[in-house]
C-alpha cells in the first residue's frame, strides 16, 4: 500500500531520468492505490508516456484514452494518443485528435506540423487505395475473361501475387471475392497458374490471423495438401510457404507491424491440429509426389518441435510421435530399387531422419524416450521376417536412418541381438540390394570406436572382397565408403592409424577417381565425398586431395547440386582440409605424465601445422570454395542441420583469417552468406559464424561485402561478440567491425543503438588490453554524432565524459586520436558538455593544454577543435577561464605560424580560436604603431 500522490511523483523522478520501466512500475501501483478520479487521469496520462517510449503503442493508447474520458480537454494526453495511433497505422483517428489538440492551441507549431503531415498522408493513402482497387479490379478483367490471351493472363496472375504483399491489396482481393478466382486459377492445372495462386494466397495469409483462417477454410486443407503433393517441385514449395505463412499467423510467430487493425482473437488450435494430422497422413502415402513428401517432413521439422527449450509445452512433438512416428519410419526404410515403394527425392529420407533426430532431442524424460524407442522397436520387430527379404531390408534402411538421426536410438537397435550379424550376413548375399543395405548400414553403424572395432574384426575382409569381386558401381562405392570410414577411426590422431602406412591415401586417391567421373550418376558420386569425409583426417590424404583442383571443383559442383544429403560430407570435409574442428588444448605437463604412465598421447601430423593449413585454405579459395559455400547456405531444407551451420561457420572463419583472402570472400558473396549462419544454429555456430563476419566487417566497404538491407543484419552478430565470456580477440573484432559500420551511416549508427551495444562499447573503454581500449573507443568516436548517444554523455551521475577526457590524456597516439575526436565533435553538438567537461575532472585544462601542444597535427587540431567549441558555448566565464589560462599563449604561437601544408588545419583552427575569443571581447586585436 502507498500514497498515490508519492508513487505518482516517484514515477516522475524515473521517467525523467530515462528508467521507463521502474517509472511504469511506480504509475501502475498508484493507479492501484488512487481513487481520485483527476489523479487517476493524470497518472494514466503520465504512464501512457511511458508507452511511447517502451514502443508499447496499444498501451499508450488505452491509457490516454482513459484519461480524455476524465477530461476531454486533456490536450497532453489527446497528443500522446495521437502519436501511439499514427505508429499503429490508424491515421484518420490520429488526425481527429491532433485536430482537436490544434483546436484548443491554434498557435501550436508542433500541433499545426503534425496536423499538415497527417493530412497528406491520408491523402497518399487513399490515392493509394483508390490505385490498388483499380489495379486489383483490371487484374481480375483480364483473369475472368476467356477469350484474354494466355500471355497476358499470366502476367495479370503475376501481378496479383505483387498486390497481394501489400495488406491493402491483400485485403482488397479477399473482400472482390479473390479466393474463388484463385481457386479457378488452381483448377486449370497450369503449373504457371497454380504457382501464381498459391503465391497470392501466400501473400493474402501473411501476417493475418482472420484472415489465414478464412482462405484456409475456404479452400480447405485438403485441397492444400493435394496441391503440395504434386509432382512439381516448384509448386510443392510454394504451398510449403503457403502453409508456413498460415502456421505463422495463427500461431503468432510472424511478429512483424502491417499497420492494420489487430486481427480478431480467434481459437486456432483446431485448424493447426488439422494441418499437423494432414502433413503427417501426407508423409506416407502413395499419392504423394517426392517432392510434396520433402515439404510436407520440412514443415513438421520446422513446426513440430519447440524451437525455446525453455517453452514448457512440447505436445506437438510427442503428438506426432504418437499419430505419426511409424509413418516417418517407413520413409527412411523404403528401397528406390524395388517395386511398390513410396515416391522419393534424393533429399527424402535425410529430411526423415532429420526430423526424427528433433522430435527425440524435443523429449524432456527418460519414460518419453523409452516410448520413442519401443514404438521404433516394435516397428523393427514386426518388419524382420527370415522368410521376406524385402521386409527385413526394410528394417535395415530404417536402422540406417535412425542411425543419421537420433543415432541413440539406432545404435541401441543395432546392438539387439542378431542385427549386426544379420547386417554382415546381408553383405554376402546374392542379391545386389541386399548387398547395398547392409553396406551401408555398417557404414552408419561404425560411427562409434566400439563398433568400428566390431566390424574391423568381422567386415573389413567382407567389405574388401565385396570391393574386389562387384560389378556394380554403386555398391563398388559403398563399400569402399565403409573401408574409408574404418580407415578413419582415430580421427586426426597420427598414432592411431587403423589400416597399414599408404593404405588411407590409396583409398582416398580411389574416392578421388570417382568423385572426378561424369560418367556415374551423382547419386553414387556421392558416396566419394562422404568417403573423403573420413579419410581427410589423414594430414597426407587433405594435402593430396587440395592439391587436385579437378576434385576439389567437382565436390564443389555437387555441393551445388539439388542433391542436398551431400552437405554435411562437404562440411565436414572442408573443415578437415582446413584443421577448423574443435581442438582440445594439451598441456605439455599432462603429456608428460601420460607418457609416464604408460597412456596413449595424440599426435600431430606434421602437416598439420599452420603452415600447411594455411597453403591448403589458399587452394580451397582458388577452387572456389566461397562459391560453393554461399549456395549450400541457401539449401531451404531441413538437411541443412545446425550441426551443418556450425562445420561451415568454422570453415568461413578458417578462411577469412588472412585479411588479403577477405576480398576474394566478398567477391564471391561470402559476407551475405555468413549472415544466417551468425543468427541461426548452434551456440558454436553463430560465434563463429560472427567472428568471421567481425573479420570481414572491419576492413570491407559494408556496401558492397552486405549489399542492400543485409547490412543492418549485420550489426546484431557484431553486438553479440561483446561480451565478457567471449575472447578478448572476438571482442577486438567485433569492435572494428563496429567502428567501420558507424562511421558509414546515421542509420547503421541509430541501428548499434537500438542493439544496446552502447553500455558494452562504454566498458571496453576501461579495459586494460590496450588495443581493445583503442577500439572500442574508435567506435565511440565514430557513434557520438548520433543523438541518442549524445544524451548518454549529457546525463548526470555517470563518468563517461570524464572517461573520455581522461582518454585524451593518454600517451598512445591513436587512443588520444579517438578520445580527442569524440571529444571535439561531442562539443561541438552540445554545447552543455563543454561546461561539463570542466567539472568532471580537475585535470582538464592540463588535458586539454597537451593536446594543443601535441606534436601529432591529428591529435593537436583535435585538441583546437575542442578548446574553439568550449569558446562558443555561450558560456562567458567559461571562454574567460580558457583566455586567462596558458591556452592564450598556445594559441597565439600556433596561429602566427607560417602556412605549413603539415600542419595547416590546427593552424586554422588556432586561428579560428582567437578570432573567437577577439569577438567575446577577451582579447583586442594586435596592432601595429602608426
Amino acid at each position: 500500500m502507498g500514497d498515490p500522490i508519492q508513487l505518482k511523483d516517484e514515477g516522475n523522478k524515473f521517467f525523467q531520468a530515462g528508467d521507463i520501466d521502474k517509472a511504469i512500475e511506480c504509475y501502475t501501483n498508484a493507479i492501484k492505490e488512487s481513487k481520485d478520479k483527476k489523479v487517476l487521469a493524470v497518472i494514466y496520462r503520465n504512464r501512457s508516456a511511458c508507452y511511447l517510449k517502451k514502443e508499447n503503442y496499444s498501451g499508450a493508447v488505452n491509457d490516454a484514452t482513459k484519461a480524455i474520458d476524465v477530461d476531454a480537454a486533456d490536450i497532453k494526453a489527446l497528443y500522446r494518443r495521437c502519436q501511439a495511433l499514427e505508429k499503429l497505422g490508424k491515421l484518420d483517428m490520429a488526425f481527429k485528435d491532433v485536430q482537436r489538440c490544434a483546436t484548443i492551441e491554434p498557435k501550436n507549431k508542433t500541433f499545426l506540423e503534425t496536423l499538415r503531415r497527417l493530412g497528406a498522408e491520408i491523402q497518399a493513402k487513399l490515392k493509394t487505395s483508390f490505385s490498388t482497387d483499380s489495379r486489383v479490379q483490371n487484374m481480375f478483367d483480364i483473369l475472368l475473361d476467356a477469350e484474354m490471351e494466355t500471355d497476358k493472363k499470366e502476367k495479370a496472375a503475376n501481378n496479383l501475387i505483387v498486390l497481394s504483399r501489400e495488406d491493402a491489396g491483400a485485403e482488397r482481393i479477399f473482400q472482390n471475392n479473390g479466393v474463388s478466382l484463385l481457386l479457378n486459377m488452381i483448377e486449370t492445372g497450369k503449373p504457371e497458374m497454380i504457382l501464381a495462386a498459391v503465391r497470392t494466397l501466400s501473400g493474402m495469409c501473411t501476417g493475418h490471423k482472420a484472415r489465414s483462417m478464412a482462405v484456409v477454410h475456404m479452400v480447405g486443407v485438403e485441397k492444400l495438401c493435394s496441391i503440395m503433393a504434386v509432382d512439381n517441385e516448384e509448386i510443392a514449395l510454394a504451398t510449403c510457404n503457403l502453409f508456413q505463412c498460415v502456421y505463422d499467423s495463427l500461431t503468432g510467430a510472424d511478429k512483424r507491424e502491417y499497420g492494420k487493425e489487430e486481427a480478431l482473437v480467434l481459437d486456432t488450435s483446431k485448424l493447426l491440429k488439422t494441418i499437423l494430422m494432414s502433413l503427417l497422413e501426407m508423409v506416407a502415402s502413395s499419392k504423394v509426389s517426392g517432392h510434396g513428401r520433402d515439404q510436407a517432413l520440412n514443415l513438421l521439422s520446422k513446426n513440430v518441435p519447440r524451437t525455446n527449450k525453455k517453452d514448457p509445452d512440447h505436445s506437438r512433438s510427442l503428438f506426432t510421435i504418437d499419430h505419426g512416428l511409424k509413418k516417418i519410419l517407413k520413409v527412411c526404410g523404403q528401397i528406390p530399387d524395388l517395386p511398390n515403394q513410396l515416391p522419393l527425392t534424393d533429399n527424402t529420407q535425410l529430411i526423415a531422419s532429420v526430423l526424427l533426430n528433433k522430435l527425440y532431442d524435443d523429449l524432456k524424460c527418460d519414460p518419453e524416450r523409452q516410448n520413442y524407442k519401443d514404438i521404433c522397436d516394435d516397428y523393427i520387430k514386426a518388419k524382420i521376417d527370415p522368410n521376406d527379404m524385402d521386409k527385413t531390408i526394410h528394417a535395415i534402411n530404417v536402422i540406417s536412418g535412425l542411425l543419421q538421426g537420433p543415432f541413440d536410438v539406432g545404435n541401441a537397435l543395432v546392438g539387439r541381438q542378431g542385427i549386426m550379424e544379420m547386417m554382415v550376413a546381408l553383405c554376402g548375399s546374392d542379391r545386389e540390394v541386399d548387398q547395398m543395405v547392409a553396406v551401408e548400414a555398417l557404414i552408419h553403424a561404425s560411427s562409434k570406436m566400439s563398433r568400428a572395432g566390431f566390424i574391423i574384426t568381422n567386415g573389413v575382409s567382407l567389405l574388401k572382397d565385396i570391393y574386389k569381386k562387384t560389378k556394380n558401381e554403386r555398391i563398388k562405392i559403398r563399400a569402399l565408403v565403409g573401408l574409408c570410414k574404418l580407415g578413419s577411426a582415430g580421427g586426426d590422431d597420427y598414432a592411431l592409424r587403423q589400416f597399414a602406412e599408404g593404405s588411407t591415401e590409396k583409398l582416398a586417391k580411389q574416392c578421388r577417381k570417382w568423385l572426378c567421373n561424369p560418367q556415374i550418376d551423382t547419386k553414387t558420386r556421392k558416396w566419394a565425398i562422404e568417403g573423403l569425409a573420413y579419410l581427410t583426417n589423414d594430414a597426407d590424404v587433405k594435402d593430396d586431395f587440395v592439391e587436385d583442383e579437378l576434385a576439389l571443383k567437382a565436390m564443389f559442383e555437387l555441393a551445388k547440386s539439388k542433391d542436398k544429403t551431400i552437405l554435411y560430407s562437404v562440411a565436414a570435409t572442408l573443415v578437415n582440409c582446413t584443421n577448423s574442428y574443435e581442438k582440445k588444448e594439451i598441456l605439455p605437463e599432462l603429456v608428460q605424465l601420460a607418457k609416464f604412465s604408460k597412456q596413449h598421447v595424440p599426435e600431430q601430423h606434421p602437416k598439420d601445422k599452420k603452415d600447411f593449413i594455411m597453403k591448403r585454405v589458399k587452394r580451397l579459395l582458388k577452387a572456389g570454395v566461397i562459391s560453393a559455400l554461399a549456395v549450400m547456405v541457401k539449401a531451404d531444407s531441413a538437411i541443412l542441420t545446425d550441426q551443418t551451420k556450425e562445420m561451415m561457420a568454422r570453415v568461413f572463419l578458417a578462411l577469412s583469417e588472412d585479411p588479403k583472402d577477405r576480398g576474394t570472400i566478398v567477391a564471391q558473396g561470402g559476407g551475405k552468406a555468413l549472415i544466417p549462419l551468425a543468427l541461426e544454429g548452434t551456440d558454436a555456430g553463430k560465434v563463429k559464424a560472427s567472428h568471421s563476419i567481425a573479420k570481414i566487417a572491419s576492413i570491407s566497404n559494408p556496401e558492397i561485402a552486405f549489399p542492400g538491407e543485409r547490412v543492418y543484419e549485420v550489426v546484431r552478430p557484431l553486438v553479440s561478440l561483446l561480451s565478457t565470456d567471449k575472447e578478448g580477440v572476438q571482442n577486438f573484432e567485433a569492435l572494428r567491425g563496429l567502428t567501420n559500420l558507424a562511421g558509414f551511416s546515421e542509420k547503421l549508427r541509430v541501428k548499434i543503438v537500438k542493439e544496446k551495444a552502447l553500455p558494452e562499447i562504454e566498458n571496453y573503454m576501461f579495459e586494460e588490453n590496450e588495443k581493445i581500449r583503442q577500439a572500442a573507443t574508435e567506435c565511440m568516436c565514430n557513434l557520438v554524432t548520433c543523438k541518442e548517444v549524445q544524451d548518454r554523455y549529457l546525463e548526470d551521475g555517470n563518468d563517461k565524459l570524464k572517461l573520455l577526457v581522461l582518454l585524451c590524456g593518454e600517451d598512445d597516439d591513436s587512443l588520444q586520436i579517438a578520445a580527442a575526436g569524440a571529444l571535439a565533435m561531442l562539443t561541438a553538438a552540445q554545447k552543455k558538455l563543454c561546461k561539463k567537461m570542466t567539472v568532471v575532472t580537475a585535470q582538464w585544462l592540463e588535458i586539454l593544454q597537451r593536446l594543443c601542444l601535441h606534436p601529432n597535427p591529428y591529435i593537436q587540431h583535435r585538441g583546437i577543435v575542442t578548446v574553439y567549441n568550449m569558446l562558443n558555448a555561450d558560456d562567458i566565464e567559461l571562454s574567460k577561464k580558457l583566455i586567462e589560462s596558458e591556452l592564450l599563449e598556445i594559441l597565439t604561437v600556433i596561429g602566427k605560424a607560417a602556412d605549413n601544408p603539415k600542419r595547416q588545419e590546427p593552424i586554422n583552427a588556432a586561428r579560428e580560436c582567437l578570432i573567437k575569443a577577439m569577438d567575446l571581447g577577451l582579447i583586442k586585436p594586435f596592432t601595429t604603431a602608426s
